[in-house]
């Protein structure tokens, strides 16, 4: 029992393939635990059952007979020199390792920066546009219900509720001139077609030949000037539509735009005025400067808006006068030159401003002019 035992600790002693001494420091580490006492039975790791297999079959090879006994090992005590390299090649590799953690951590954070600005800008866009809305709502149902304050530019207000009250009559004359207009229309139709009743019967009555000429010239003429006379009353209407539909609605447009930017300064003045009635700590400060800015901003933004509706309503002002004044001196002297008949003057007033009729059949472009 003695001697197998024996046989077995030699045996698992690491040589190497020429049958010489393993000089690893493992190797040397392992010797000096052989020595100092027996190992359980049960490998540590599948490393330490590998390396032992290794020795036995490399120490069975290089054995020679088996009644030659066996020489004693002496122990060998590990190297200073030995554990001090070891050691030194733990802490560079460790060193190393952190190194490469630190390169891959620091280059995931830079990649999800580039990754995350598309996301992350649409992200506090909508973030900002949820606030900014949530603060108008309650601004404009604060107002309705009489607890919140707005401010007031009395002057711009009152121009900008008489531009309103103009737009809407503006609106009314345009719809009753061109009901006027579809009235002529059917008038001068029927004096057309009264003219050629006219006209046929003179040809066809011998004895009221003269009667009924009169009347059939007397009712193309009628015709004709009312063409002239719808050829102005059309213009008018045009000229007015244009100045209600284009230029007074841009203005409307900006004012549209600075009441909204009114109820965003009030939003947020209303909401710094909230903010500073509360108490003042270090972590309300930085609240109390973020409010004082986005205050700033839509102070100036209002201020911005309030002075181009400003000069948007001058300059409205005189165009409305000019266009205003030239077309109601047609509409007078061609209505007045019609009713009393007066076809030289009627056709005067149309070059004076410089109105071309449109002959029968002209709108309906010709074959020729279509292909």
């Amino acid at each position: 029992m003695a001697e197998e035992a024996h046989r077995s600790t030699a045996a698992e002693i690491p040589v190497t393939s020429n049958g010489g001494l393993d000089q690893n420091p493992e190797a040397v580490f392992q010797r000096e635990s052989y020595s100092s006492g027996p190992w359980p039975e049960s490998c540590v790791s599948s490393s330490n059952c590998s390396s032992t297999a290794e020795g036995n079959m490399e120490s069975g090879a290089h054995k020679g007979s088996a009644s030659q006994p066996t020489s004693p090992v002496t122990p060998v005590a590990p190297s200073s020199t030995v554990a001090s390299r070891l050691a030194r090649s733990f802490s560079d590799s460790h060193a190393k390792q952190g190194a490469m953690n630190d390169q891959l951590k620091s280059g995931a954070v830079v990649l999800s920066d580039d990754l995350k600005n598309p996301a992350m800008e649409k992200l506090e866009l909508v973030r900002k546009w949820s606030i900014n809305t949530y603060k108008c709502t309650r601004q404009i149902l604060s107002e309705k219900l009489g607890r919140g304050s707005r401010t007031v530019d009395l002057e711009l207000e009152a121009q900008i509720e008489i531009l309103r009250d103009n737009k809407k009559k503006y609106q009314n004359v345009i719809r009753l001139a061109q009901t006027l207009a579809n009235q002529l229309s059917q008038i001068m139709l029927t004096q057309r077609q009264l003219g050629d009743a006219f006209a046929d019967l003179s040809l066809k009555s011998p004895e009221l030949h003269e009667e009924f000429g009169y009347n059939a010239d007397t009712q193309k003429l009628l015709s004709k000037n009312g063409d002239t006379l719808l050829g102005a009353i059309n213009f008018f209407i045009a000229s007015v539509n244009t100045l209600v539909d284009k230029t007074i609605e841009d203005t409307m447009i900006n004012i549209k735009q600075y009441e909204a930017a009114r109820v965003e300064y009030d939003a947020y003045r209303t909401d710094l005025e909230e903010i500073n009635l509360g108490p003042r700590d270090d972590n309300t400060m930085p609240k109390i400067e973020v409010s004082q800015q986005q205050f700033q901003i839509h102070r100036e933004k209002f201020e911005r808006m309030r002075n181009d509706v400003s000069v948007k309503l001058k300059f409205l002002e005189e165009n409305k006068v000019k266009v205003l004044h030239n077309q109601l001196i047609l509409f007078h002297n061609a209505i007045a030159a019609y009713y009393a008949g007066n076809q030289q003057q009627l056709e005067q007033t149309l070059k004076q401003f410089h109105i071309k009729l449109k002959m029968p059949g002209g709108d309906s472009p010709s074959w020729l002019e279509e292909h």
